[in-house]
């Protein structure tokens, strides 16, 4: 199926689940293994699932729209809200969430917006952590792999990406990899799973966070591990400020698990990058070791 017939394809759909909405524009976003996205009139976003299995689809593009609306009900920052699913077509339809996503500004301009980036996520992170796990049952499943399944897989990124790391962090990295993983998590929570800059939606000039996208990995889990993804991608003060505007009973425990984490976590977006060729990811990765592989790390904090 062509371009054109795509889009045409697309208007046939809005038209029929929101009758009297007048399309002016049809955008192709991009297709990923999972879904194919258009934007409609620079403000709703319509997904088919990649899914070939059609009662597969159904489910999920429907358990996907019961989870953005349970999310929108408890987050205090914007996120994407359904305008209509349409299963037997696999589709899923969203309000756009304005803002630029984070990994877009310049370094520079991250830094200079942080520290109030990492309250705002710190209290978003905080909503989401206090609702209780049986609220989200059947919407998304647990995700709570040991730390010392994480630092197996890190070790093994290690071998892919070595190459690629200054030589003056590498025995910082293998001090790292050569220590214990922390203890586990006693109790997992819902969180988003994936709070990377490139989900955090920021106003470019002001730095306010805008919206929160891509809840496709939501689950319950370690709380530590998005504070992890605030560490690798915005630095140790920002970690620090996001856990104090964090209601938790165990912030030192929490903090290392995060430090640990946020270490995974750069190895694997330096392998990401090289995998799939993205620079940015690899960039991100390379400049992140200067905070979390400083000469003499501690592997414990």
């Amino acid at each position: 199926m062509g371009i054109p017939d795509r889009a045409a394809y697309v208007r046939d759909v809005v038209v029929a689940c929101l009758p009297g909405y007048r399309i002016e524009s049809v955008t192709l976003l991009g297709a990923g293994q999972d879904n194919t996205a258009y934007e409609v009139n620079a403000e709703l976003i319509v997904r088919f699932a990649a899914e070939s299995d059609p009662r597969a689809r159904a489910t999920r593009v429907e358990a996907e729209a019961r989870l953005l609306t349970a999310v929108a009900g408890i987050s205090p920052i914007p996120v994407p809200e359904p305008r209509f699913v349409a299963p037997e077509r696999g589709c899923l339809a969203y309000g756009k969430v304005p803002g630029t996503p984070l990994i877009e500004l310049e370094p520079a301009r991250r830094a200079a917006h942080a520290d109030s980036i990492a309250v705002t996520l710190g209290r978003f992170l905080d909503a989401l952590h206090a609702v209780p796990v049986e609220r989200f049952a059947g919407l998304v499943d647990v995700d709570h792999e040991p730390t010392t399944v994480w630092h197996n897989e890190a070790t093994r990124t290690y071998e892919s990406v070595a190459g690629e790391i200054p030589r003056a962090r590498r025995s910082a990295v293998e001090s790292f990899l050569a220590a214990p993983p922390p203890d586990d998590a006693r109790a997992p929570v819902f969180s988003h799973n994936d709070l990377g800059i490139e989900h955090i939606l920021v106003e470019p000039h002001s730095g306010t966070v805008t919206g929160v996208i891509d809840w496709s990995d939501a689950a319950i889990t370690d709380a530590a591990y998005d504070f992890g993804l605030i560490y690798r991608d915005l630095g140790s003060a920002a970690l620090d400020t996001a856990l104090r505007h964090c209601r938790t009973r165990e912030p030192e425990s929490l903090r290392v698990r995060a430090a640990f984490y946020a270490r995974c976590a750069a190895l694997e977006d330096m392998a990401y990058g090289l995998e799939t060729g993205d620079r940015r990811y690899l960039d991100l990765g390379r400049a992140a070791l200067s905070w979390l592989y400083p000469a003499g790390v501690d592997p414990e904090g």
